[in-house]
């Protein structure tokens, strides 16, 4: 097998990812710069598995060295990203200087070093407000906040790259992740976090105070409707897109990773109230910019495409959000 290099991955996502590539047996390459991601995960992988290395960087910055230091690099995996729309709404040069400019400097580099395959986590706020549910592939993307922008912006230079230099990808789009790994091990350290289902599940446990920040929306309860995908599930479906890139040639593929159906606010807050026996109090607190009424996904291409499907509920999810946090209250120390 050759190497995988996984950017993003001290990070929620990025680390369940690489624990799960590890387990299949991949070699990975590590990058991450510890903006938003955690060193003590890292420490954690390492002591777990020999097929493992790790470079501290920021994709901004040169990345030559780790190229030719890793000489048999076959795919790329990019989770890096700053990823929280109220925050892009507050601080747009952020997003679009880690996002854009560090997507750039990648692909150059992987080009450079006649790399050409890359799955790349892009997300559901490149459609903006849904014209049409279930929202499938062809959906206009039109972006209401700059985080859904700047993962526009990098998912029109990968298609450029795939037209006129030959990268093969996968785009995925990501609707709502939950949950933690199966083992309860490996899960999200977001401070604050802005996920819904791990902000219920620490409200319910009592780790910290729980508030609902959603805007008062037209849908039958009031507030957003989205779909909640697994983070094992989202992860699984990185590890066949890469599986396929091994194997075949001319992908050129944007993908929706969902569930297929949406769940509104209080229907997950009641969901978390009845698994974990205890009542949530409903306070309100300062109302998220940004943010739109209701979206799920088509995920029948990722079916056909992927043959992928996921397979956790939303009770899997918050039990396995109930192990991470019994073990890890505020998620990783450092």
């Amino acid at each position: 097998m050759g190497k995988i290099l996984i950017t993003g991955c001290a990070g929620y996502i990025g680390s369940v990812a690489t624990d799960l590539f590890l387990k299949k047996g991949h070699q990975v390459v590590g990058v991450d710069n510890f903006q938003t991601g955690y060193r003590q995960v890292i420490e954690v992988l390492k002591n777990k598995y020999a097929n493992f290395s790790f470079y501290e960087r920021d994709l901004k910055n040169n990345l030559d060295d780790i190229f030719e230091k890793e000489k048999d690099i076959e795919v790329v995996v990019h989770y890096a990203a700053s990823c929280m729309v109220d925050e892009s709404m507050k601080n747009p040069q952020k997003y679009f200087s880690n996002n854009v400019s560090g997507s750039l400097n990648l692909l150059n580099t992987m080009i450079k070093f006649n790399i050409n395959k890359l799955v790349f986590s892009s997300t559901c706020a490149v459609y903006g407000e849904a014209q049409y549910t279930p929202v499938d592939e062809n959906h206009p993307t039109q972006p209401v906040n700059p985080y859904g922008e700047s993962k526009r912006m990098v998912e029109k230079i990968i298609e450029w790259y795939g037209k006129l230099l030959g990268l093969n990808y996968f785009i995925l789009r990501y609707f709502n992740v939950c949950g933690a790994s199966d083992d309860g091990e490996i899960g999200d350290s977001k401070k604050p976090s802005v996920l819904l289902v791990q902000n219920a599940v620490r409200g319910a446990l009592g780790i910290e105070k729980f508030y609902l920040t959603c805007p008062k929306v037209d849908t039958f309860d009031g507030t957003p409707i989205r779909d909640y995908v697994n983070v094992v599930d989202l992860n699984e479906a990185h590890l066949l897109a890469v599986e396929k890139l091994l194997k075949e040639e001319n992908i050129f593929e944007v993908i929706n990773l969902g569930t297929g159906t949406g769940n509104s606010v209080l229907e997950i807050v009641e969901q978390v109230e009845k698994i974990t026996g205890k009542k949530i109090e409903r306070v309100f607190g300062k109302t998220r910019a940004g943010e739109y009424a209701k979206i799920y996904a088509s995920i029948e291409k990722a079916k056909k495409v992927l043959g992928w499907r996921p397979k956790r509920t939303i009770d899997d999810s918050v039990r396995s959000l109930i192990a991470w946090y019994t073990k890890h209250p505020s998620g990783w120390e450092y």
